[in-house]
Parts: C-alpha cells; sequence; structure tokens
C-alpha cells in the first residue's frame, strides 16, 4: 500500500499571458491552477504516494475546478474545505533572456486566508499518514491560519509522522519580523527544512560567516555554514538548500545540497533552458519527500529531487507531470533529449 501523505496550504487560479507576452500585450490569459502544497502533491500522486491536499475553496464553479484539476493527477481531495467567497488568484508574465518573469497577486480574503481552525479534524486527516507537508506561504497568509497549521504540525508530530516545511519566504505577505515570530513556532515540529539562503537570512537572520559571496551567490563553504546553523538552531533531521544560479531568465544552472546534521551531500549540477520556472521549488521538494519516504540514501535523495526539478523547468503550469523512471533515467545521465522511439 502507497505511503499516505498529507499536504496543506492554498490553491490559486493561475492566469497566464500566452506565450512570452507581457501582461500590456494580452488580450487573453491561460488558466490552470497551483500552489506551493498543492505542487507538491500532484508531485507525488504522480511518483505513486498516496498524496492527500488539504484547503479550502469556496463552495462555486471555480473553487470545484480547482479541486477537479487536483484530481486529474490522482490527488485526494476528500479532506478539503468548502465555503469562504473566492479562491485567490496569481496573475504570470513569462520573462526571456534578459527580462524577468513577473508575478502579480490577487488573494487577499481568499477562501483560505479566512479558514478557522473547526474546518480541519487533523487527527482525521492525519490518522494512517507517514509525512505532513507545508510552506512557510501557508501560515503567512493570515493570523488563523497560521494558527491552523501550528495545530496540523503539532498534531502530526504527536502521532509520529515525520514534518517537511519549505520555508518560501514572501515579502509580500509578511514582514521578517513576523515570519521569525509565527516559524521559529512551527520549526519546533519540523524534520526536514527545504530553504535557500535567502530564505534562511530573510525568516531567521542566518548568514554564512565571514565573506563568502561569489559572482552574486554562496560559496559552497557558504551554503554548507547556512545548513549547519539551521541544524543547530532547531535540529534537524535534514537541511535541504537549493542552488538556483541564474544566468538569464531563460538559462539556469540548478542544483542542491542535503545535510543531515554530520555529512554533507551535493547534488550534480544541471544547466537548463528555462521553459517555466514557477513550481521548481515545489518538485523538489516532492522529489525530496518521495526519495525519503521510499528509503533512498541522502546522496541517492538529493540527486533524485534535483533531477526531478530539472524535468519540472521543462514543463508549462505550476505542476510537475513527470513519473518515476522518467526522473531516474535522468539521473542515471540520460539528459542529451533525443527523441524516445
Amino acid at each position: 500500500m502507497a505511503a499516505k501523505v498529507v499536504c496543506f496550504g492554498e490553491i490559486m487560479l493561475r492566469l497566464s499571458t500566452p506565450g512570452y507576452q507581457r501582461f500590456v500585450q494580452a488580450q487573453s490569459f491561460d488558466v490552470t491552477y497551483g500552489g506551493g502544497e498543492a505542487n507538491v502533491a500532484v508531485s507525488l500522486a504522480n511518483f505513486g504516494l498516496d498524496a492527500y491536499f488539504v484547503t479550502k475553496v469556496p463552495n462555486n464553479p471555480i473553487g470545484q475546478s480547482a479541486v477537479n484539476h487536483l484530481r486529474r493527477f490522482g490527488v485526494n481531495t476528500s479532506y478539503i474545505a468548502r465555503g469562504g467567497n473566492r479562491l485567490g488568484i496569481y496573475f504570470l508574465e513569462t520573462g526571456a533572456s534578459q527580462r524577468p518573469s513577473k508575478v502579480v497577486y490577487d488573494r487577499a480574503h481568499s477562501a483560505i486566508a479566512e479558514a478557522r481552525p473547526e474546518d480541519f479534524n487533523w487527527p482525521e486527516i492525519l490518522a494512517g499518514a507517514r509525512w505532513f507537508h507545508f510552506t512557510g506561504i501557508t501560515p503567512a497568509l493570515s493570523d488563523n491560519v497560521a494558527e491552523i497549521t501550528l495545530a496540523a504540525a503539532r498534531t502530526a508530530k504527536e502521532l509520529g509522522l515525520t514534518v517537511s516545511c519549505d520555508l518560501n519566504y514572501r515579502k509580500n505577505l509578511w514582514t521578517p519580523e513576523k515570519a521569525n515570530q509565527v516559524m521559529s513556532r512551527l520549526m519546533e515540529y519540523v524534520d526536514v527544512c527545504i530553504a535557500n539562503e535567502e530564505d534562511a537570512e530573510k525568516v531567521f537572520g542566518i548568514k554564512a560567516a565571514g565573506s563568502d559571496v561569489i559572482k552574486g551567490a554562496l560559496s559552497d563553504a557558504g551554503y554548507r555554514d547556512v545548513a549547519r546553523q539551521l541544524v543547530e538552531r532547531f535540529g534537524f533531521k535534514y537541511v535541504a538548500i537549493t542552488l538556483r544560479e541564474s544566468y538569464s531568465a531563460s538559462d539556469n544552472g540548478w542544483s542542491a545540497l542535503l545535510y543531515d546534521g554530520k555529512e554533507f551531500y551535493k547534488s550534480r549540477k544541471y544547466d537548463i533552458r528555462i521553459v517555466d520556472r514557477v513550481g521548481g521549488g515545489d518538485s523538489f521538494g516532492g522529489g525530496l519527500i518521495y526519495s525519503l519516504l521510499t528509503g533512498k540514501g541522502p546522496e541517492e535523495a538529493i540527486n533524485f529531487a534535483v533531477a526531478a526539478s530539472c524535468l519540472k523547468h521543462t514543463i508549462p503550469g505550476d505542476f510537475n507531470m513527470v513519473t518515476v523512471d522518467e526522473v531516474e533515467t535522468l539521473v542515471k545521465g540520460d539528459g542529451s533529449g533525443r527523441v524516445q522511439r
């Protein structure tokens, strides 16, 4: 029987300009749905796990469309609460070359942001699960949702689940001071932390010791220092740090580092031509959760997670629509892109 994993967060309506058009050019938008934890749930369902996504959506056709979109990929939506007035929206303008992508949010007063603790029976939702995942975006939505997330993480820990969190700091949702206050409480229950150097600094004030910046990014020693400080402060079992080298909006270097409190494991680095980078970090999280849940060792796990995310960058939309076999083929070195017949 496949392992049950529960992800909690917001799913939004995504409206993207066609191709590489700018907002001011567009006369239509492409429609899909996505959100940090929802993206992870889809990855896990595609990898064969029993993935549940928990949120609150309005009881109207737009809310139902978001639920249907998750169901298409095998995500269990049994515990999604209904109510509230609206589904959050985000608008995406895809960049190219030296022009960066732009995102505009319209998510205030969404159904999940105005959710109440009684909307979610966590002992029932988490029963029989092995893993619980959330991101730093979710508790940032409102004080109510921060308390709901805390209750979920606490219940997960009491039930013996592994708990993971992608820090995902969003400056448009809260200040570093508020993030530090709320996330520090949540970290008490977290086993696996996913971050980058900016998240660690903005949320917890953790910076690499000394001058470790090379060409606008930390040196390898700098990243290791940040991971070490996170483990020392919060006692995480694992810290994973994603390493993105942004050559342009179209071309990035992509790799990651995993620290288990004793050893560091560095993944292979991929140079990727980007089709859609939204959801890239979430696909990494999904790959890491799958790997650790299925018994892969740290080195194998970090390489699987990075390869899964590498493939996501080539797929339009928020969701990573790849299989375990496709990821493992890339891990083994077949990244030629040749037609498979």
